[in-house]
């Protein structure tokens, strides 16, 4: 109980009042851990037993967050328990672990129950933490119920590498700031292979150095670099990086205040997916004034803040595969302008100079195209692809060291060859050798036997024939062996010749390679415009075919309506060709009219003649004017009536005839 108290006294004073619930509650677990691990005797954890570590566990199934967010956990968590076995041994008492998982519950803000967490680390061998160790523990009880984007990394981070640091982090020298030497952990943490030990080959060494030093603008050459890992070339551990990244060697004259902010800079672009942050006129939606923010573009939003604190953040702009970044033209006395484009609003943006501007648009692109290719981290994507191209290098590297094995073997046995050609030329010198001697011998034997044994002459050259056959024998068994040796030297030869056939061909076969690869590259460079002009290609043969079939549909349309008006034009002719008849017999009945009318006239100019006195007419003209000659002069009237009555008649019915056919000169003049 008094151990309690003092712990929660100590936590409370190193606790600011300003600290939010969040911030207290971590840094109370923090403390906790110190004051435990600092307080508390170890003698408690060989009380209650201890368990291991183990690294088969790392293959559970993966829970509610990506298989990368749970290998940057792990290695986390891995220098955490690596920094409570003290003694090396692969195991850490419970009483420790406990504490160790209640923090991480904490930290990783799942809810549980400290009951059962008692039960899990008993001291007893039935608790799922005494079967089966503390990894799959790990895995199934809290790396399973970690919910991505509910918890804030950095304090995780944070929690390990305060454990971690304080067992093993002996900084010599001008050391660096705490909180840099915790973010160099988390870089190296992010890519460092996934091998336990932790490790990070001297390849993302050399990248992750180069970059620092490029943000403090010093350049560092390829044979530094090999100097520097020359005495570790399988890899470097965190502490040996930490050590590498402070030498005096490669940092030369760079101030602590540059390399903080280079270390700053970096990490928010690794761990924090900044791929592009500063300062941005912007211009408002409502009101629509130019404001100044501090931008923060990540590869699934673009937030703006009032400074570069970042405390008060005024908007954010969401990043996905359908948004657009285009260059605007300068307007309303703005330079350096640019839009985001999305789905429901467009931004209008505007740098300080024409260099920034294109690299906040190149930045947005890229965001983009990470959402296309739905990558989480630009970085992690780069690692891949490097690591990669390690196993490619590594892969034709041992295709050389295996060839050159090859050829190592070929030059062995053309060695051995060479020995066994020299010792049948030794055997056949020997045998020659033998030969003249065991000729001379004979030849003593025959003149000894010719002077001491005359009377035995026969048997001397019987002995003599056998002698000569065993000769001829020799003989032939001396050819076989200038025949062998000839052959073994023909053989010799040609395996010479293949030799220099196949150095000859892999020559060949490499520069094939080189041209095959350049040849490649071309064809990819072609294949590439081809498929731009085959697309353009399609869409122009689609524009046309649209165009060809609305003109065919229009030409049908006219075609049709050409036939209508042909027909029309027809049925105008036929009526125009009736019409011009009727007019015809009208104007012939109508002349006939005018024709009797004007008879008539005359007739009636004759009767209606006034009657002098003594004139002489006929009887019967005057018996007619006696009848109606008074009341014809006097009313000439209805004669005149009548013979207007009979003109209107005659033109009437000639106007009926013609207002028969009242569309044709309409037709006609339409036609």
């Amino acid at each position: 109980m008094f151990l309690k108290l003092i712990i929660f006294s100590n936590c409370e004073e190193h606790i600011s009042v300003d600290s939010t619930s969040a911030d207290k509650s971590f840094c109370f677990a923090r403390l906790l851990i110190f004051f435990i691990l600092d307080k508390v005797p170890l003698v408690w954890g060989n009380k209650l037993g201890a368990t291991r570590f183990l690294l088969c566990g790392c293959d559970t199934v993966v829970g509610n967050f990506s298989m990368s967010l749970r290998n940057e956990l792990l290695k986390s968590v891995w220098y955490a328990f690596t920094s409570l076995d003290t003694e090396k041994s692969g195991k850490v008492s419970k009483s420790q672990l406990k504490v160790l998982s209640h923090n991480l519950y904490t930290v990783l803000c799942i809810p549980h129950d400290p009951v059962a967490l008692e039960d899990h680390f008993r001291d007893d061998d039935d608790g799922p933490v005494s079967s089966q160790g503390y990894m799959p523990y790990l895995n199934q009880y809290i790396l399973d119920k970690v919910v991505e984007g509910s918890f804030v990394k950095e304090h995780f981070h944070e929690l390990c590498w305060t454990l971690t640091a304080k067992k093993n982090y002996h900084p010599e020298g001008a050391a660096l700031p705490f909180k840099d030497a915790f973010r160099l952990w988390c870089l190296f943490n992010y890519l460092s292979e996934d091998t336990y030990p932790l490790i990070m080959v001297p390849d993302e060494v050399q990248y992750l150095l180069q970059k620092l030093l490029t943000m403090t603008r010093l350049e560092v050459g390829e044979v530094e670099f090999e100097e520097l890992f020359s005495t570790m070339p399988s890899g470097v551990t965190v502490w040996q990086f930490l050590k590498l990244a402070t030498s005096p060697n490669l940092l030369r004259d760079i101030s602590m205040e540059s390399l903080s902010m280079a270390i700053q800079d970096l990490y928010e672009e690794v761990i924090q997916d900044v791929l592009k942050q500063g300062y941005l006129l912007k211009k408002g939606n409502l009101r629509r004034t130019w404001t100044e923010r501090w931008f923060v573009l990540k590869p699934s939003s673009l937030c703006y803040y009032v400074n570069e604190e970042c405390k008060e953040k005024k908007g954010s702009i969401a990043i996905d595969k359908d948004c657009g970044a285009e260059i605007l033209p300068d307007r309303d006395g703005r330079r350096c302008m640019f839009c985001v484009k999305t789905t429901t609003k467009t931004y209008e943006m505007s740098a300080s100079d024409t260099k920034h501007r294109q690299e906040w648009v190149t930045g947005i692109q890229t965001a983009i195209r990470l959402q296309q290719s739905e990558t989480r981290s630009l970085h992690r994507e780069l690692q891949i692809k490097r690591r990669e191209q390690r196993e490619l290098k590594e892969q034709r590297r041992a295709a050389r060291e295996l060839e050159i094995q090859r050829l190592a073997e070929l030059q062995s046995e053309k060695e051995r060859q060479q020995k066994e050609l020299e010792q049948l030329r030794d055997a056949q010198k020997k045998a020659e050798e033998a030969i003249l001697q065991e000729q001379q011998r004979h030849r003593n034997q025959q003149e000894e036997m010719q002077n001491q044994l005359a009377v035995q002459l026969r048997e001397a050259e019987e002995a003599r024939a056998t002698m000569q056959a065993e000769m001829q024998l020799k003989d032939m068994e001396a050819t076989q062996q200038r025949q062998r040796i000839r052959e073994l030297e023909q053989l010799q030869d040609h395996l010479q010749e293949a030799l220099v056939q196949e150095i000859r061909a892999r020559r060949d076969e490499e520069e094939y390679r080189q041209a095959q690869a350049k040849l490649l590259m071309q064809e990819e460079e072609k294949l590439h415009a081809l498929l731009r002009m085959r697309e353009e290609q399609i869409k122009y043969v689609e524009r046309a075919q649209r165009e060809k079939q609305e003109l065919q549909q229009e030409m049908e349309m006219k075609s049709k309506e050409l036939q209508e008006a042909q027909k029309q034009l027809e049925d105008v002719r036929e009526d125009r060709e009736r019409a011009d008849r009727n007019v015809q017999v009208a104007q012939r009945k109508l002349h006939q009219a005018s024709t009797n009318v004007r008879h008539w006239n005359v007739q009636m100019n004759r009767l209606m003649h006034p009657i002098s006195p003594g004139e002489k007419r006929v009887a019967s003209a005057v018996g007619f004017q006696g009848l109606w000659g008074v009341s014809l002069t006097r009313q000439d009237s209805p004669m005149k009536w009548l013979q207007s009555s009979f003109e209107k008649d005659s033109v009437h019915s000639a106007s009926n005839q013609m207002e028969k056919q009242p569309n044709a000169p309409s037709r006609s003049n339409q036609i």
